[in-house]
């Protein structure tokens, strides 16, 4: 087998890292999504690409936040696996998938060979979640009209809800951040995800009971890819009531009231009673996430 080649691209052979074949419709995930020539790698062999990557972060970001985007071609799952161990930026990696792609044996095949390169490289998986995407052709769902919403200006109070919330939570995320920092850093994690949001800090919101007694939080918010359901959390005090969809439909209705032309979100596979109020308020599952991470840092 000939040599391989990795090298990074510039902005004058971008159109190289296209001519990999595309059997998950990586390309149609990422129509929106704005990724850097200079973050973008492939490994070539025989001047054929062979396996790629492409690196994300946000318009004002210096290093990227994640791989997004990884293919390898078939029979090339260590080219792949070297492509991800030579990055000069180790970070979390997303592997974007069809929704139901286990049901689909291309896609199985292909969604496993690149696990498989992620796994030699020394990634290993940190959760799965099911994305969805809501638009005005799902019908906005009603609002159940049993909580008060309000602005509130105070991080204090959001950082204290939060480590309420994350105190039993059920996110892979939220839980790794606690195993490495307690409940404040999993809290101010998810702070600085909130203001690194383009979307106006006005939009945060309480919910708040008829009688005056705080329900949780829901985070309305665009992120670089467009609108998108930031954060919803039920405080655990208040768990039991269904609040959660009350929220995530406050979160929706607020977005579109707010010209969205569509909402992001995403919850983890093993979030049963996120995904039922997803599904009950009208999203629906438009792709799937493997999230990946090193596992010296998991």
């Amino acid at each position: 087998m000939t040599e391989l080649v990795i090298r990074a691209l510039d902005s004058s052979e971008v159109s190289l890292f296209d001519t990999l074949p595309d059997p998950l419709g990586a390309a149609a995930g990422h129509a929106t999504t704005v990724h850097r020539p200079e973050w973008k790698r492939v490994a070539l062999r025989d001047g054929k690409v062979v396996a790629r990557g492409a690196w994300w972060g946000g318009p004002d970001d210096d290093t990227p936040l994640n791989i997004n985007w990884f293919d390898v071609a078939e029979g090339e799952e260590e080219a792949g696996a070297e492509l991800l161990r030579t990055a000069p930026f180790q970070v979390e990696l997303e592997l974007n998938l069809p929704a139901g792609w286990r049901d689909d044996p291309v896609a199985l095949a292909a969604g496993e060979a690149r696990l498989r390169a992620a796994r030699a490289a020394g990634y290993e998986v940190l959760v799965e979640r099911y994305l969805y995407r809501w638009t005005p052709e799902c019908g906005l769902p009603e609002r159940p009209g049993r909580l008060d919403f309000r602005p509130e200006p105070d991080d204090a109070v959001f950082f204290d809800a939060l480590r309420r919330i994350h105190s039993a939570t059920l996110d892979a995320h939220a839980l790794r951040a606690i195993a490495e920092g307690g409940l404040d850093q999993a809290a101010q994690e998810e702070l600085d995800f909130f203001h690194w949001c383009p979307s106006p800090r006005e939009w945060w919101q309480v919910a708040y009971t008829p009688e005056g007694e705080p329900v949780g939080i829901h985070i309305p918010a665009h992120n670089p890819g467009g609108p998108c359901v930031g954060f919803i959390g039920v405080l655990p005090e208040q768990r039991g009531r269904g609040y959660a969809y009350d929220l995530l439909v406050e979160c929706t209705r607020f977005l579109a009231e707010q010209g969205a032309e569509f909402v992001a979100g995403g919850t983890d596979r093993g979030n049963f009673p996120m995904a039922a109020n997803f599904a009950r308020a009208g999203h629906p599952v438009v792709r799937e996430r493997v999230n990946l991470v090193l596992a010296e840092r998991r």
